[in-house]
């Protein structure tokens, strides 16, 4: 349990706003949720999240332990592109998200692989991620790396941190790319008023480098391949909004009046290489388009507006 005081030294500003800037880590909805079950305490009494702080106010609010949660196995196919003692490569598809969280505690990845491995998956992650090495977002499709032991979870996430680790995507953006080839270095952080965006930022923010190729060009969009040097949180969505070039369908960074509308951004990881923990060699895969990624495909090249 987690208790932090504050005093404003403004006036005006709502005290669920006040507190989310002061905890960054929380997001809003979480800080309005204390406030209502009265974690949160203005000079010792409750209070709502609308009231407006005076000077010299004394906030208190008591973060309540999280209440542990083990995710259960569930018979869910897999699309198993590869598997050894050591290590899965998954196939996951779009609309699935990869590990338990509030909202979202089955029909996730790790449900799957927990029915599918059994026992066999690394620690490192918790019980809400066992094995997850790294992740892909909801509705992003493509190839997934899951270590069954701690020895190769942290030979893996080792290759992540020192850029080794080869991880391409392909992706529909709107708008025509104006260079074959280009590379976008910038910041991502964690988004100053909606906790649960990410944006190009120099406060509070990593190191993110997203080199992209033009694929194909098509009416009003490009159809290209990302090769990322890092792996933040939304990389590639966040970095190709930054540049005016949002992921097609991509409902957080993306347009909201796209003439050919498409539900969940239209990315796929394609290929992922690394070197294996055991063997100590290079290993490749590379996996098909699906079929929402073709069938889109073919209806923007036959575009005639």
């Amino acid at each position: 349990m987690d208790k932090h005081t504050f005093e404003a030294t403004t006036a005006g500003q709502r005290v669920d706003k006040f507190l989310s800037l002061g905890l960054p880590d929380i997001s809003r909805s979480a800080i309005v949720n204390l406030i209502e079950s009265g974690n949160v305490l203005l000079n010792g009494k409750a209070v709502s999240k609308n009231y407006k702080l005076r000077l010299g106010d004394v906030i208190e609010i008591t973060i309540p332990d999280p209440v542990e949660y083990e995710a259960e196995a569930e018979d869910i196919p897999l699309d198993i592109v590869y598997e050894d003692d050591d290590l899965l490569v998954v196939n996951k598809p779009k609309g699935m998200v990869v590990h338990p969280a509030a909202g979202n505690y089955s029909g996730t990845l790790v449900n799957a692989l927990l029915y599918h491995c059994r026992d066999n998956l690394s620690g490192i992650n918790g019980v809400l991620r066992p094995g997850i090495v790294h992740r892909i977002d909801k509705n992003t499709s493509g190839l997934l790396i899951v270590a069954k032991n701690d020895k190769a979870h942290k030979s893996l996430a080792e290759q992540i941190k020192e850029h080794s680790f080869t991880r391409e995507y392909e992706a529909i953006v709107f708008g025509n790319l104006r260079n074959d080839r280009g590379t976008v270095d910038a910041p991502i952080g964690r988004h100053p008023v909606d906790r649960k965006k990410m944006t190009v930022t120099d406060k509070n923010s990593k190191h993110a480098v997203t080199h992209y190729e033009v694929l194909e060009r098509l009416k009003g969009y490009t159809y290209i391949k990302c090769v990322l040097e890092t792996g933040r949180t939304h990389q590639i969505r966040v970095h190709m909004a930054y540049i005016g070039h949002p992921v097609s369908g991509d409902d957080v960074y993306g347009l909201k009046n796209e003439k050919l509308r498409f539900e969940g951004q239209c990315l796929h990881a394609r290929k992922i290489g690394f070197i294996h923990p055991t063997t100590e060699k290079y290993m490749e895969f590379t996996s098909e388009l699906p079929e929402y990624f073709e069938d889109y495909l073919r209806k923007l090249r036959n575009i005639t507006y």
